[in-house]
């Protein structure tokens, strides 16, 4: 009687995931969306970020169907190399040093996931798509303006 050797089921049908680790129980996976979320908070954390995915008006109504809240505005791959391949786009307060307030979202965002899944990110890309201020710093500069132009 021939033994016939069983079919390793493909992976093509596999959660993607940034992280596996494997034990004696079984296999550890971080779902992609799960470090999505992880990103969010950590950019979030940073002094002058307003709003995490804040592309355009067509793109963020698409982006808001057909994305969970964690992955809005935030993309994530794995890199050949190991790794993870971020990209986040925010919307930042005005009058920060954006150079400097891009820098601070890479740094927590790299803190982060090295700290919450023990993998590395090799790319953090920090899309800035927008600049806001409040309405009451509006009404100021607007005031500010309008009496430079007078005087």
């Amino acid at each position: 009687m021939a033994t016939k050797k069983k079919e390793e089921p493909s992976e093509d049908f596999s959660i993607p995931t940034l992280s596996e680790e494997s034990n004696d129980l079984g296999d550890i996976r971080i779902n992609h969306s799960v470090i999505a979320g992880i990103v969010r908070l950590a950019t979030q954390s940073v002094t002058g970020v307003v709003n995490v995915g804040g592309g355009g008006m067509v793109e963020g109504i698409t982006e808001f169907f057909s994305k969970k809240e964690s992955e809005r505005g935030v993309k994530v791959s794995e890199s050949k190399g190991g790794g993870y391949e971020i990209e986040v786009r925010v919307v930042l307060e005005f009058g920060v040093d954006l150079a400097k307030t891009g820098l601070s979202i890479q740094e927590s965002i790299r803190e982060q996931i090295l700290a919450m899944t023990g993998n590395h990110a090799s790319r953090i890309n920090v899309i800035i798509d927008d600049i806001k201020m409040d309405s009451s710093e509006k009404d100021d500069l607007l005031d500010e303006i309008e009496e430079q132009s007078v005087g």
